[in-house]
């Protein structure tokens, strides 16, 4: 570096700290190889580095690797790099910074953040990053590198190629300014073991991590061979088998291994990840992640149930339809009026009458129901586990006529109830959900939910993925399967759950998971979409489990 501009540097730094250790610095500055300045001014950890490169223009012709922060970042201009227009000299800028940065909530950063700056010069505009990582219990899981954008206040990935052997990532990058950091997914696995199932016969891979119809490259690292495949099936459970990344089809799995190895060790490289209906790839919004969950649903919570605290919020005392999730308080207000529970076994004749009150409010096509004729016999258990698993219409008018009391006195004891359990802005006007003038906000609906779940028959039936009973007079089967898939793809125990929808109620959605000793209830009112639904409450469950286990626990709030 050229003396004037050496000093040059070091004065600001003086400017800038007014400390006799900057002094100190510049002095020591001319002792420092003469392409780059470290801007070390204090011990701090919070302070940031730097370090300036002055490049001539002939080094590019030959490719250029330019190493900072103890080769823990390094930037790698390729022999093939257009220079055109490039000037004699070029100064390349790279900072570490250590000051606080938020970084989004759902992933973990296992490196510094980076920032380089190539100013307006015209240096080669593709090059490529390579980033160390330090975090080891990192090194299993999928990592990439993401740069922050900052005209969305959020940070957005860039292709990645994960080293793991050299615990480093590489990333191709065509922007002369950005700030960078390596992030790694939470439990999404890149390395582990596989087994093998026989299903569909191909190229195919059963994952818990990577949506289907991604393409992955697994390669057996007993023998580096390796296999292109294709999702098509969940699994396998992580609960059950934590080391296993993937199971591949037995077709798959002798492209690598033998059949009789069981299970092997291997390495994942994803080559293409399906984005979900929202547009989102492996959770991360198309405009970006950001430090808290950034949803679209209008109204949202997360209460945790021992002491009622909430955990996220978003519009949580506006009133909105809440469409099938108001069966829940029917069941209850059931079995309330029923205490007796040898009433389950009960067979009652179904009613054509019963059905007829759910179209007032739709077409009789359009309400999900038991197909059943005049006089079809069932038990009070088939009643109510139909309304709950499947979210059936005319079970619940079934309910109410034979619940003992009037169908006006059973829907003024829903709203009592609701009253009582401290649901002041909840109301309803019939038991199933089909008005949109049954009422209620997310955070009253999580005092119900609370409530609700103190009944084991509600706790049984709305978490059951599927339900099937035969009609007592003619043995007719009816199978019914939830409409929460959360059921089966959460990582998480599910004890409660209910869907609903309506056209003015949108996509609603309650779930009542466990974690440790105590339950996180989770609530979500108008998505625009069924998937929506499921992925904001399961980004929710996310978001309140990692918050309570780093002891952040308080309101994120998006009022």
């Amino acid at each position: 570096m050229k003396l004037k501009e050496q000093f040059k540097t070091w004065k600001q730094i003086i400017r800038k700290r007014g400390s006799t250790l900057a002094i100190v610095l510049v002095a020591l500055a001319f002792l420092i190889p003469n392409n780059i300045i470290l801007a070390l001014a204090g011990n701090n950890s919070s302070v940031n580095l730097e370090a300036n490169y002055l490049v001539n223009s002939s080094e590019f012709k030959f490719g250029k690797t330019i190493k900072a922060f103890d080769n823990n970042f390094r930037v790698i201009f390729p022999k093939t790099a257009d220079i055109t227009g490039l000037t004699e000299e070029a100064n390349i800028r790279l900072t570490q910074l250590n000051e606080d940065m938020a970084t989004p909530w759902n992933l973990n950063k296992i490196s510094q953040i980076y920032q380089f700056d190539f100013g307006a010069q015209n240096l080669p505009r593709t090059f490529n990053l390579e980033i160390s990582y330090q975090e080891k219990q990192a090194i299993h899981e999928y990592k990439q590198v993401f740069f922050y954008d900052r005209n969305s206040n959020s940070w957005k990935p860039l292709p990645t190629k994960d080293y793991q052997d050299k615990n480093y990532v590489a990333a191709k990058v065509t922007m002369p300014y950005a700030r960078v950091v390596v992030l790694s997914y939470p439990g999404v696995l890149v390395s582990g073991k596989a087994s093998w199932y026989a299903y569909k016969g191909g190229l195919f891979t059963a994952s818990p991590d990577f949506p289907k119809g991604s393409k992955l490259r697994v390669y057996n690292l007993a023998n580096n061979k390796f296999v292109d495949v294709v999702v098509n099936d969940y699994g396998p459970e992580r609960l059950k088998h934590p080391d296993r990344a993937v199971d591949l089809d037995k077709v798959a799995f002798k492209k690598i291994a033998s059949t009789g190895a069981g299970i092997i060790n291997i390495r994942v490289e994803p080559l293409e990840i399906k984005a979900d209906s929202s547009g989102r790839l492996m959770g991360i919004p198309a405009k970006g992640a950001t430090n808290n969950p950034a949803l679209s649903s209008r109204a949202a919570i997360v209460m945790r149930e021992s002491d009622q605290q909430i955990i996220f919020s978003k519009n949580s005392t506006t009133t909105l339809p809440l469409a099938s999730l108001s069966k829940m308080v029917a069941i209850k207000t059931f079995l309330d009026i029923n205490k007796n529970r040898t009433r389950l076994s009960e067979a009652v004749a179904y009613k054509l009458q019963d059905e007829k009150y759910n179209y007032k409010y739709c077409q009789p096509w359009e309400s999900p129901k038991i197909k059943m004729r005049e006089g079809d016999k069932l038990t009070i258990k088939d009643l109510i586990y139909s309304s709950l698993v499947g979210s059936t219409n005319n079970t619940v008018e079934t309910l109410v006529r034979v619940s003992g009391v009037s169908r006006t006195k059973f829907i003024s004891l829903m709203n009592a109830n609701a009253q009582a359990w401290g649901a002041k802005n909840t109301f309803f006007v019939e038991p199933t959900g089909l008005s949109p003038k049954n009422v209620s906000t997310v955070f009253d609906y999580a005092l119900i939910t609370k409530q609700v779940s103190q009944d084991a028959i509600i706790l049984t039936a709305s978490a059951a993925k599927k339900y099937s009973f035969k009609t007592i007079n003619d043995k007719k089967t009816h199978s019914i399967k939830n409409t929460n898939y959360l059921l089966d793809l959460s990582k998480y125990k599910i004890s409660t759950s209910k869907t609903g929808y309506l056209d003015e109620a949108g996509y609603c959605l309650m779930t009542r998971f466990q974690n440790g000793k105590d339950n996180l209830i989770t609530i979500t009112f108008n998505a625009k979409t069924r998937d929506v639904s499921f992925n904001e409450t399961a980004e929710l469950m996310n978001y309140s489990v990692r918050l309570i286990q780093n002891g952040q626990v308080g309101v994120a709030s998006a009022e």
